[in-house]
């Protein structure tokens, strides 16, 4: 957290909350939603100067009940997040980077969704695949150590009962409903107040 946040929590300790005005998207996209987005359930428009989507990087935080924000100032503005609080690309030298730069870390769990949504997890971080790069990720899957094609891999996906084992990399990828994540992982998609 940036200094100047500390010393304007300090300063002011008891400025409301903020709820519905950012979101994080499900390609890892800051997005403000000005009162007509809300209003329409838009996504918002798209955050796009460095110094803000830094400052936003540094100050993203999450409460003792799941729910993640961005400290601005002594004001905690609470995302509205599309899948999860973390969007991971895959990157030639680091393997799987988070949406803030950070490095995601050895995948401990993998998940698919039955949308064909990866999810992948290292320690308490929790992040969706961006979707454009889905198609590279999911070449690597094996089924029972083979190769699995896409037919397979929907075969798969529809038949819970299957006992073929799905990897990544030689982690086990575990299917999960996808209004279940928030629960699994503890977070909430849309905080109130």
């Amino acid at each position: 957290m940036d200094d100047i946040v500390k010393q304007a929590m300090a300063k002011w300790p008891n400025v409301p909350h903020c709820y519905g005005w950012l979101l994080l998207d499900a390609r890892g996209n800051w997005r403000m939603r000005d009162e007509r987005a809300q209003h329409l359930d838009l996504p918002g428009d798209k955050l796009n100067n460095p110094a803000l989507v830094g400052f936003i990087v540094r100050n993203y935080l999450h409460d003792e009940r799941g729910n993640w924000y961005f400290q601005n100032g002594p004001q905690r503005v609470y995302l509205n997040l599309e899948t999860t609080p973390f969007i991971a690309r895959t990157d030639p030298a680091q393997g799987f980077v988070l949406h803030t730069g950070a490095a995601l870390g050895a995948i401990e769990h993998v998940f698919i969704t039955e949308a064909g949504e990866l999810i992948l997890q290292s320690g308490d971080v929790v992040a969706q695949l961006d979707d454009r790069d889905v198609a590279q990720v999911l070449a690597k899957l094996r089924l029972n150590g083979d190769d699995v094609s896409d037919e397979g891999l929907l075969a798969w996906l529809e038949d819970a009962g299957n006992p073929a084992q799905l990897t990544l990399d030689g982690t086990l990828v575990k299917r999960l409903a996808r209004d279940t994540v928030p629960e699994r992982f503890g977070f909430h998609r849309q905080p109130a107040a």
